[in-house]
């Protein structure tokens, strides 16, 4: 299980410091797939940083299967069963993908099973096991090989940060079909920080977050048909950071 508690973050500027996560808590147990929503500027890629270590807390801590993880690295986090996916995958010139999927896995896996990750993200094996992990690729193609990194992994928490930014329509329609995939099969608890809302309809839990702070959290069931009373869920999260309902 992943623990947030009293979870504060702030960055220095001209004015002062700047507070963008105000002692938060919350709570991800295991086998469970969240989606955190909320308004644009509101703290959820700050919180997915912090959660995967790329940004350390100014206050709280964070504790991951009763580990204390508040000033561990990436590389720790990672090594304790922590996978984070970026809003715009790295490309990395003259790796193949059937070279990233066995880093990601740590083991010397044959094409043939590597093969077995890219067709799990609806890709074709042949045409991508040998590619570079380039600029020839899109977005959306890039988007599934990262996630083929991730299921090749297989750790405990799965951390997507709007997995849905910068891919084509067709790309994204693939990539909810992944996700439907993960819900079902996955062994671990996914974590996704997104505004779409078929995404926000693959949820066991729904987190809403703005100011920095959590305003509701609870099943899909209790908190998505408040989110659906607007035009969208973006605006419906600007209604709860103004605190309308």
């Amino acid at each position: 299980m992943l623990s947030l508690k009293n979870l504060s973050f702030g960055v220095q500027e001209d004015k002062g410091e700047k507070e963008i996560i105000r002692n938060l808590n919350l709570s991800i147990e295991d086998h469970k797939f969240v989606v955190i929503t909320g308004p644009n500027g509101g703290g959820k890629s700050t919180l997915a940083k912090l959660i995967a270590g790329i940004e350390q807390p100014t206050e709280g801590t964070i504790t991951f299967d009763g580990t204390d993880i508040t000033r561990m690295g990436i590389t720790e986090r990672a090594n304790l069963g922590i996978s984070y996916a970026f809003q715009q995958p790295v490309r990395f010139k003259g790796v193949q993908v059937l070279d990233l999927i066995r880093l990601a896995a740590k083991k010397n896996l044959s094409a043939a099973q590597a093969c077995q990750y890219l067709s799990e993200v609806g890709l074709c094996a042949k045409d991508y096991i040998n590619r570079e992990v380039n600029a020839s690729l899109s977005g959306g193609e890039l988007k599934r090989i990262e996630i083929a990194t991730v299921l090749a992994r297989g750790t405990k928490l799965s951390v997507f940060d709007e997995p849905e930014a910068g891919i084509d329509l067709w790309s994204f329609q693939n990539l909810i079909s992944v996700f439907e995939r993960m819900r079902e099969t996955t062994q671990g608890s996914v974590l996704i920080i997104s505004h779409q809302e078929r995404i926000l309809n693959i949820a066991d839990e729904i987190v809403v977050i703005a100011d920095g702070k959590i305003k509701t959290q609870g099943k899909k069931d209790q908190v998505l048909p408040t989110l659906l009373g607007t035009t969208s869920a973006v605006d419906a999260c600007n209604m709860f950071y103004k605190g309308e309902k």
